[in-house]
């Protein structure tokens, strides 16, 4: 580490000079040298603060036989560790935040507003600590201001907190924000945004009773954590192909799939993208959902039910044809119908998937068969066991036992989640495998059904493109398990929508990191957190020192455009 100078002539002859404390570093085999601090312009420094300065450090070292003047009679000591805090991870989520330009959308909307604390650094550290370390907001609050650095913020109070998430789901606020987000991430990651992944989710309360209020979001419903038991929202999530959330929806928690299609095609509508493909599962495949998409020149790939399915799915599934080769494990065939002339059907073919489905139909088949069997021959024992207690006694007609044992039996195969399927019950009460419902069942292995209005599509890239629908469940399995999205703890509903927008930012700045470094968002945050900024201090004044950085720091933070942190910041003299 030196100090070194450097210079600069203005116009009119005049030379700068700037002082810089700088290190040397090889790159490459060659020596090229990394400013570690600017100390400003030569002509203004103060050189008394910065005699101070080398005396504490000198001190620290040990070094106490260097002669170095101490001027205006302070006494230099050594320096302390005062703080010592991670930043690695934040820094780089805080450098996504400002290249997606969230803080800029920030502003625009805020910018004729007058507030006492920064709104916008209050949301970057909310959204940064569902992405690092999730927690309450009154937690969260404690961490930002108290375990980790949050540049440019300062103390973060719970009801600044509070009042931020407040302006987030502000009407003119919100949209502006998923706007901007959208058309920044679609231009700096150069995302294909001709097919739109869209699927819902729920996500569930801790408390015991739904708001009976006309409009209110915690409502029962078709509950998609198997938790019917609480009240619940269902949020919407529409996905690029490259798996970058673009804008988020939260509903009543009794809303149902078929009724949300309008308000998200409206939405994404007003962004004016052109052509658009929206890509749904078989929920959505409603008629009415389906013109809907088709309507003003958009068009939709979405999954068909194959069971207890539209007349035309069984009249698309009965066509033959060949079968195109795709992939290893995927085969499709494209049919036309005449009475549906402005569709095309996809049947798409996993051989894999089909013999998965043959062993366990198979295995199911022989535990129906045993059960079936067992109570036969259990009946049939105690019916033989009655006729010999009858003749023992002499009895010309045996009393039969209780068949309710046995009833009892059956209807719980009967009603079993996975085995009654294959069961049907005769007059008498009886059941038998249902060979009819096997036959069908088979001729289904390993398919499904695929509905598109694109008549330009390949068969191949509509099959394709349904599987990356699989985008949208892993970004709701990361704000379930990662962001720790459930369960919600508020009670506003504002506030509510607020916690899944803090959730959607999170996960928006994770896949970008995910996708410039090929790394996950779980080894993406242990590296970097274990970059910590020291916070030293003595008679001298203070400053910021960011521990050593490894190679691989280096690649994540090149990779993903960002800068590094300063490795000294904060310098303060005492005057």
């Amino acid at each position: 580490m030196y100090v070194r100078k450097t210079q600069r002539r203005n116009r009119d002859g005049s030379v700068v000079r700037y002082v810089q404390l700088a290190t040397n570093r090889r790159v490459g085999g060659t020596t090229q040298a990394d400013v570690l601090l600017n100390l400003g312009r030569e002509d203004k420094l103060d050189l008394d603060s910065l005699r101070r300065l080398v005396a504490s450090l000198n001190r620290y070292l040990g070094d106490t036989d260097v002669d170095v003047a101490e001027p205006l009679g302070v006494e230099g000591g050594p320096l302390e560790v005062v703080a010592s805090r991670p930043i690695g991870a934040v820094w780089l989520l805080d450098g996504l935040w400002k290249l997606l330009g969230i803080d800029q959308a920030l502003a625009k909307v805020l910018d004729t507003r007058r507030f006492r604390t920064d709104v916008e650094r209050a949301l970057f550290a909310l959204v940064a600590n569902r992405a690092v370390a999730p927690d309450s907001k009154r937690a969260a609050t404690e961490w930002a201001s108290r375990d980790v650095v949050i540049p440019g913020a300062g103390e973060i109070a719970e009801q600044h907190a509070y009042r931020a998430m407040d302006l987030l789901v502000g009407k003119e606020t919100q949209s502006a924000i998923q706007e901007a987000v959208f058309f920044a991430a679609a231009n700096l990651l150069d995302l294909e945004v001709d097919l739109i992944f869209f699927d819902t989710t729920s996500t569930y309360f801790e408390r015991d009773d739904a708001d009976i209020a006309d409009g209110a979001l915690r409502r029962y419903g078709h509950s998609k954590d198997h938790r019917k038991d609480l009240p619940q929202v269902v949020i919407g999530l529409a996905v690029t192909r490259e798996g970058i959330p673009v804008r988020c929806w939260t509903w009543a928690g009794n809303t149902s799939d078929q009724s949300v299609i309008e308000q998200v095609k409206a939405d994404l509508r007003a962004w004016r993208l052109g052509r658009v493909v929206t890509v749904t599962d078989s929920g959505f495949s409603g008629e009415v959902n389906l013109a809907c998409l088709a309507r003003a020149g958009g068009h939709y790939i979405t999954g068909v039910k194959m069971r207890e399915g539209s007349a035309k799915a069984a009249e698309a599934l009965a066509r033959q044809g060949r079968y195109q080769h795709v992939r290893d494990n995927l085969r499709v065939k494209e049919v036309r119908l005449d009475s549906d002339p402005g569709r095309r059907w996809i049947i798409c073919h996993n051989p894999a998937e089909a013999e998965r489905d043959r062993l366990r139909r198979e295995q199911q088949l022989e535990a129906i068969a045993e059960e079936l069997s067992r109570i036969s021959t259990a009946r049939a024992a105690d019916a033989k066991k009655a006729r010999e207690r009858a003749a023992k006694a002499g009895l010309k007609r045996a009393v039969m036992p209780s068949d309710a044992p046995h009833r009892k039996a059956e209807c719980a195969l009967r009603d079993h989640p996975s085995l009654g399927r294959w069961l049907k019950q005769s007059t008498t009460g009886r059941l038998s495998i249902d060979r009819a419902k096997v036959k069908t069942e088979a001729n289904l292995d390993g398919k499904y059904l695929l509905a598109t209005s694109d008549p330009d599509m390949t068969a191949e890239d509509v099959a394709l493109g349904y599987k990356n629908l699989l985008e949208a469940e892993r970004a709701f399995r990361t704000m379930k398990s990662t962001l720790y999205l459930r369960p919600v703890y508020h009670r506003l509903d504002d506030r509510i929508r607020a916690h899944v927008l803090l959730c959607w930012l999170a996960l928006l700045l994770i896949r970008v990191a995910e996708r410039r470094t090929n790394l996950t968002w779980r080894t993406i945050r242990t590296e970097l957190q274990r970059i910590h900024q020291v916070t030293l201090a003595g008679p001298g004044g203070r400053l910021e020192q960011t521990t050593q950085t490894t190679d691989t720091h280096e690649q994540i933070f090149k990779t993903c455009g960002i800068p590094m942190p300063a490795k000294l910041s904060g310098l303060t003299t005492t005057e």
